[in-house]
């Protein structure tokens, strides 16, 4: 395994955790990235890097981020957010994984990138509908600004330094195990 390999995993890693927190921001900065020859996808996936992607998945990340701002569509959207988070996340790592053969890919794809936007998607879903029952939903918005700019910041991090960001990712997805322990325990 190249390093080149490793690295396109780690990124691969990092965008799929930003897509648990919405799903279209780290599709458009991979778009992006891929339009301005930042970063080099699959050949299967060179059309993310084209006008059209660039332009569409602008458009449904802006949909998405203002969605989360009116109430009762964010939690609709919180209700559709774990399917298409683990889709966008196996989609993500199939597209950015380099060197590898196809059945490692769609392997490692499915377990390291939907998992890992399944599991972040679940916990920011369940942090709303806990936002929602405390405070009566007047916390979600502040909920939304935390998702979304931890998302930029993950995609951005995940672009130019995708061993950081896996290491963020690590560090995310061991607060959502204490997390889910603590009100596990609470429940008991």
């Amino acid at each position: 395994m190249t390093i080149e390999t490793i690295i396109s995993i780690f990124l691969g890693i990092g965008l799929s955790a930003s897509v648990g927190f919405r799903v279209f921001v780290p599709l458009f900065a991979l778009s992006l990235a891929a339009y301005f020859n930042l970063w080099e996808l699959n050949d299967s996936w060179q059309w993310i890097g084209s006008l059209t992607a660039v332009i569409t998945l602008g458009v449904a990340t802006v949909v998405e981020i203002f969605g989360y701002y009116i109430p009762y569509v964010d939690n609709l959207l919180d209700s559709i957010a774990i399917p298409l988070a683990t889709i966008a996340g196996t989609a993500v790592m199939v597209s950015t994984v380099a060197d590898m053969s196809p059945a490692i890919t769609w392997a490692l794809a499915i377990i390291a990138g939907g998992g890992t936007a399944a599991a972040i998607a679940g916990s920011s879903g369940a942090t709303r509908l806990v936002s929602t029952t405390t405070a009566g939903g007047i916390a979600n918005p502040l909920v939304s600004t935390i998702e979304t700019g931890t998302s930029i910041v993950m995609s951005i991090v995940s672009l130019f330094i995708p061993i950081l960001a896996f290491i963020f990712v690590l560090i995310i997805l061991y607060l959502v195990f204490k997390v889910y322990k603590k009100i596990k325990r609470s429940k008991s």
